[in-house]
């Protein structure tokens, strides 16, 4: 199974003011197509070439497969971030049983927004900040570089992705405020919805 770079589901400028046409063209049409480009390298010939992203992602880890972690991870971590977000998106009026159980896992809406923000914007160099499901509860988790919650034994319901190239054309250093405008205008509640149905 060959890495394709998705197409975009929505326009370049249909994030904006949030994310802009020209972060949006860098980091799908440059540092995307770099993972897809890499981690077909990393497969070619490889035990894991016919297997899921997912089962992939798990292998690479325990096999500390430095190229698959960090080029198949962030495939898999990008095909889902640009689900993530949508024009218009954010806020908090979440889908009933994700709702329900950010309030009964997480303390509440508030309490996910600032604990979200927070592993983001503590995380130390690259990385991502996480929504997963873990043992059948949600859970806000971060990971360095190309991991995903996969790789620890949780499911990804939602990811914000604190590699400089997604935030420093529009952000500069200002992590924690890109941080507030994805969650605030960006998330796709429904998209997370899906995954959370999905995961539980």
């Amino acid at each position: 199974m060959a890495l394709e770079l998705p197409n975009l589901p929505y326009d370049y400028d249909a994030l904006a003011p949030y994310m802009s046409r020209e972060t949006l063209e860098f980091h799908h049409d440059k540092h995307h197509q770099a993972y897809v480009t890499n981690g077909n390298k990393a497969l070619e010939g490889s035990a894991l070439a016919g297997k899921s992203l997912e089962e992939i992602c798990k292998a690479a880890y325990d096999e500390k497969n430095a190229a698959l972690i960090n080029n198949v991870g962030q495939h898999y971590n990008h095909l889902h971030f640009w689900q993530w977000m949508k024009k218009g998106g954010g806020g908090k009026s979440l889908p009933g049983a994700l709702a329900k159980a950010v309030e009964s896992d997480l303390g509440g809406y508030d309490k996910f927004r600032a604990d979200f923000i927070n592993a983001g914007a503590t995380q130390f160099g690259s990385g991502w900040a996480w929504l997963a499901v873990k043992n059948g509860k949600l859970e806000v988790m971060k990971t360095p570089n190309g991991e995903n919650p996969l790789m620890h034994g949780a499911k990804p319901i939602l990811g914000c992705d604190v590699w400089e190239h997604s935030y420093y054309i529009d952000y500069r250093n200002a992590r924690p405020k890109y941080l507030e405008a994805f969650v605030d205008n960006l998330i796709n509640w429904d998209h997370v919805a899906e995954m959370y149905e999905a995961a539980v």
